[in-house]
């Protein structure tokens, strides 16, 4: 069962680039882990403090290790994010018909 997996960070305004380029740099290190699907890291149009880093992965299990593996890269931005389960199991999933 596929899994999304959602991580929410509030940036201040003065580090959005710098985050972006973080952000960047996470999204590489995870794509190269066994499991991933795809990703993207997006801001709020509403509140444009808060970012969002998604995943898609081909299980949790895959999810998890791939956290372990990119550590390095996310560990400065720990301070960042938003304290909230991460991992959501598809339950329903439409397509575009």
């Amino acid at each position: 069962m596929n899994v999304l997996a959602v991580i929410r960070y509030t940036v201040p305004e003065s580090q959005s680039q710098d985050f972006a380029k973080q952000g960047h740099t996470i999204l590489d290190t995870l794509a190269a882990q066994p499991g991933y699907l795809r990703g993207r890291l997006a801001r709020s149009v509403d509140e444009p403090n808060l970012w969002a880093l998604v995943s898609e992965w081909e299980g949790a299990g895959f999810y998890r290790r791939a956290l372990s593996a990119a550590r390095m890269e996310l560990y400065p931005l720990m301070i960042l994010m938003v304290n909230e389960p991460s991992a959501f199991e598809d339950v329903y999933l439409r397509d575009r018909a």
